[in-house]
């Protein structure tokens, strides 16, 4: 996000007094699947409004009911109609919008601004949109970005070689990554977006903007000033505060290339053993009938067999396992810096995902790598993707080339929010890659490693 600040409105005693009697035990809230606002990744809820409405709620000794919406229009029906309190979610704060809802809470400041490489030389920089003239600029076809650009392009009198890209998996996230390897050299994305890409991949700049701020913030209802106000209340507190800007960096500014297949490291298999930690992978592979140099394959697409890393969303140890899953297999989270702990959750994880697959995918063989993938993304992404292969022509017991295909969609709205999703966004690039990295590794281990 490019900025963020507090809505101030007073907050009167007569207010105070309302809010008193008419605060819910439960707050219904509305939101939408995206990057930034909710998804669930590893079975885990997660999101910057999802975190941060739950730090509301906390706040206020309340409930949460969370009512996830296929579009902005029904988040704005479910409101007017008393379905929902509150929409925590970007609503722009445009004439379009104030007529129905009474904007409150975080405010948010985007622009659409121009996906770069970074580079050593200033020289090289685009630094003003007058350079754009004679560049090569990709867009998806029909967004509001190729429309942007076209009104930039008439307005500096024409010479940008705007290139409008369809195709039914490409989304404005894929051509971020695309500028990141040199595949193109241009693109442009709204801010917030720009800045969740920056957090996997550091070789961009994206400083240039290239159209005019637009303000958003979270809604209710216009018959219900009091809860706006105590919203707004809520937001400047001190503790409120502390917890925006954890949240805003958790999502759009911490690392992720820390984790899993970013990190560079390479083991040396000629030394004729994968890691330290040989005998637990054997052990655990063993109780589960798995060759032990796949689970040892996940190890070091994981973590590089560190076990003090602690990913961004929490995950954590050798396996990456996340705190929630460590609680469910009756491990206290604290316990996952011990490597025996970790392979034996991440063990009985893998057994449990076999069993959910065994029905849908009955070759053992091909199952092994969706598996592998729901380790990475949650079992509810692969079921979706499985659901969407099938919609769309492909083989649903296959991964590569054909599930492995959908789980890509999953990153797109028009597939995300499809019926047969029942799980919404996921940046489905990394799980993609997470199957191939292990493999990959794997497939060189069976030559190198005895089994």
């Amino acid at each position: 996000m490019a900025a963020i600040s507090v809505a101030c409105k007073s907050r009167t005693a007569d207010v105070a007094a309302e809010e008193s009697k008419g605060y819910p035990d439960t707050l219904r809230v509305a939101t939408l699947y995206s990057p930034g606002s909710y998804f669930i990744y590893r079975e885990t809820k997660m999101g910057y409004d999802y975190d941060l409405v739950n730090s509301l709620v906390k706040d206020k000794g309340i409930a949460l009911k969370l009512e996830v919406a296929p579009g902005l229009a029904t988040a704005v029906e479910w409101l007017d109609s008393g379905k929902v309190d509150l929409i925590a979610y970007e609503i722009p704060v445009t004439a379009e919008y104030k007529s129905h809802v009474l904007h409150c809470g975080p405010k948010n400041v985007t622009t659409q601004v121009l996906v770069q490489p970074k580079t050593k030389k200033q020289a090289d920089r685009i630094s003003d949109v007058t350079a754009l003239v004679g560049r090569d600029i990709y867009v998806e076809a029909g967004s509001k970005y190729e429309a942007r650009l076209n009104n930039l392009n008439d307005e500096l009198g024409g010479g940008i070689n705007i290139h409008a890209i369809d195709r039914d998996t490409l989304i404005t996230e894929d051509l971020v990554a695309m500028v990141s390897r040199g595949e193109i050299p241009l693109t442009i994305v709204d801010s917030d977006l720009a800045h969740i890409s920056t957090t996997y991949y550091n070789t961009l700049d994206i400083t240039l903007e290239v159209s005019f701020p637009q303000r958003s913030q979270w809604a209710v209802s216009p018959a219900r000033p009091w809860l706006a106000d105590s919203i707004n209340a809520w937001i400047k507190q001190d503790n409120s505060r502390r917890d925006l800007a954890r949240i805003h960096r958790r999502y759009f500014e911490l690392s992720k290339k820390n984790e899993q297949y970013e990190l560079q490291q390479t083991i040396d298999l000629s030394r004729g053993y994968i890691s330290p930690f040989d005998d637990l992978f054997r052990k655990y592979a063993r109780e589960i009938g798995w060759d032990w140099r796949l689970l040892a394959a996940q190890g070091y697409v994981e973590s590089r067999f560190d076990p003090t890393l602690v990913s961004w969303a929490g995950a954590r140890g050798v396996m990456q396992v996340m705190p929630s899953t460590a609680k469910a297999y009756h491990h206290d989270p604290e316990e996952l810096i011990d490597n025996d702990v970790s392979i034996s959750i991440a063990a009985e994880m893998i057994n449990d995902l076999d069993k959910a697959f065994q029905a849908r995918v009955p070759d053992p063989q091909e199952r092994l790598k969706f598996i592998v993938g729901a380790y990475n993304s949650g079992l509810a992404h692969i079921f979706d993707a499985i659901e969407l292969a099938k919609k769309y022509g492909y083989d649903p017991q296959v991964w590569d080339g054909n599930v492995a295909r959908a789980v890509l969609m999953k990153s797109h709205p028009e597939y995300y929010n499809d019926p047969v999703c029942k799980y919404g966004y996921f940046r489905g690039q990394q799980t993609f890659e997470y199957v191939n990295r292990v493999f990959d590794f794997y497939t060189e281990a069976r030559h190198k490693i005895t089994a």
